[in-house]
């Protein structure tokens, strides 16, 4: 296991595209991070800058106590999981997992071992004599996952692995990858666009945007509290709510009034919000949205009109309209009257989120 460091790291294209503008990292040893964020975010061109599949054009990248800048990607002694199998079709799942371990002519019964071993943790014995064309989708994964775990690295790389997996073999291998963590502890970095895989498997997240990072924390500490509405609005699905607006001080004490006066809500002596009258994006999560009858003491009325509900089985998205802005609650299942028709909802005092309208920054609560 080692630290991965990243200092300033930049990289720019000889067509002077900045892809990645001046990322600092530590990932401690042993743990698990995951770079997130939409395509063209710089999180797969910065895990091939720590592989050695890209160059740095400026920073320092430091792997354990050893900067690597310029060191090949063969000696840093890190294995990488690509979205694609690459497994080679002609050579049955033992040679394949074997064949890195034979380049390096490392002991035949060295070898054996470790695939064995490898392939007892994958659940792979019974498949070891098979072709890649013979295996499922999941069990090909395994298969590139074992070929990187036989190398015994300092470091595991994983660019996208899963999202050539449908729906239930992703939760599947999902577990699986964080089982081997837990039982190996090797330094993880995993990149993903599924913010479902990077709140599951990371000990930490960093969520990327344009080449910069955003935030980084632990899951539940982006969700419930991030820096920025890009944050806000990129973890969480059903996403958070933004409605723009203006808060008030009035007689009755701060209150919100969204942009056209369809919405007002009262904020409480209580409730933390930004110093002074101001424009302001209040965001709210769906599962912060109440409706009537169900909401806590903390809560705030509003009548809002029933567009549509999806019930998924264990709980209901309900698309809530008022004027111009709409408002997803996740709710149990539960009666709803006909689209179109008007509901009472509450939105939770305690998990109100307020952003600037120009930069998008989270404002300072009194």
């Amino acid at each position: 296991m080692s630290r991965v460091k990243l200092d300033g790291i930049r990289k720019v294209y000889e067509n002077g595209y900045t892809a990645v503008h001046g990322i600092s990292l530590d990932v401690n040893e042993g743990e698990f991070v995951v770079l997130v964020g939409p395509s063209g975010c710089g999180k797969s061109t910065t895990l091939r800058m720590i592989a050695g599949l890209e160059s740095v054009s400026e920073g320092t990248l430091s792997i354990g106590e050893r900067v690597v800048n310029d060191l090949p990607a063969r000696d840093r002694d890190i294995a990488m999981v690509f979205q694609s199998y690459a497994l080679y079709p002609h050579m049955t799942v033992r040679d394949n997992l074997a064949f890195a371990l034979k380049l390096r002519k490392r002991p035949k019964a060295e070898v054996e071992e470790r695939v064995t071993r490898a392939a007892a943790m994958l659940g792979l014995a019974p498949v070891l004599d098979r072709r890649p064309a013979e295996l499922s989708g999941g069990q090909r994964q395994r298969v590139a996952l074992g070929r990187a775990l036989v190398r015994e690295p300092r470091v595991f790389l994983f660019d996208e692995p899963l999202s050539n997996l449908d729906a239930k073999l992703r939760g599947q291998m999902r577990k699986e990858i964080a089982a081997l963590h837990r039982q190996l502890g090797t330094t993880s970095i995993y990149v993903t666009h599924d913010q479902t895989e990077a709140m599951t498997l990371g000990d930490r997240i960093v969520v990327m945007n344009g080449g910069r990072v955003e935030q980084v924390g632990p899951p539940m500490e982006l969700y419930r509290n991030p820096a920025n509405r890009f944050v806000a609005g990129f973890l969480g699905s059903p996403p958070m709510n933004f409605i723009s607006g203006r808060v008030e001080c009035g007689d009755g004490g701060p209150a919100f009034t969204a942009d056209g006066g369809a919405v007002r809500i009262a904020l409480g002596a209580g409730t933390p919000v930004p110093a002074g009258e101001r424009a302001a994006v209040l965001g709210i999560r769906p599962e912060d949205v109440y409706l009537d009858g169900a909401a806590p003491p903390t809560a705030a009325p509003a009548v809002l009109t029933l567009e549509a509900a999806e019930t998924m089985g264990n709980e209901t998205i309900v698309t809530l309209r008022a004027g111009a802005h709409e408002v997803v609650a996740r709710v149990p299942p539960r009666p709803l009257p006909a689209p179109g028709e008007p509901i009472h909802a509450a939105f939770d005092l305690a998990r109100l989120h307020f952003f600037d309208p120009e930069t998008g920054a989270v404002l300072g609560l009194s």
